[in-house]
């Protein structure tokens, strides 16, 4: 019978590095595993406004919502807001706010509206659209209709 014995010279600053980086990484994957259901609202967190400069950008920017769109815009239209908003954009301006859009902040101003067709409608309707008003790289404001609907960006639940 043949006894084999190993030894082993061990470095205990890097056996407690070593240590420290698995709790660190079972740690992170406990997490992102908990994080599962709450993909929605991981989704809110890093949903910015600001930065959107590329196609991509606006349709990743309406897939943090949930919405399937077109590759391309179905329509680009340059738009000047009004100086003074009346009585008549007070609920167009209340739609707005309700997803934490100040379009009075941008009055006078002259914005993009770039308009997408949703793909994934929850109710299987045809011909609805997104539409997303930009002022340089930044959206402020947007939408979606169809047919006799007007509601904010968030998918109706």
């Amino acid at each position: 019978m043949t006894l084999l014995i190993w030894t082993a010279k061990i470095n205990r600053k890097k056996l407690t590095l070593t240590l420290a980086a698995a709790v660190v990484l079972c740690g992170a994957l406990v997490a992102a595993s908990l994080m599962g259901g709450q993909g929605a609202a991981a989704t809110a967190a890093e949903r910015s406004p600001k930065g959107i400069k590329t196609a991509e950008d606006r349709t990743a920017y309406l897939q943090s919502w949930g919405w399937v769109v077109g590759e391309d815009a179905a329509s680009v239209e340059e738009l000047e807001l009004p100086r003074e908003f009346g009585s008549e954009y007070d609920e167009y301006l209340s739609l707005q706010s309700s997803q934490g859009f100040d379009l009075t902040r941008y009055a006078g101003k002259r914005v993009k509206r770039y308009t997408y067709d949703i793909l994934n409608y929850p109710s299987g309707e045809q011909g609805v659209q997104a539409h997303l008003l930009m002022f340089r790289n930044t959206v402020i404001g947007g939408e979606v209709q169809g047919e006799g609907f007007l509601h904010g960006l968030a998918m109706p639940g």
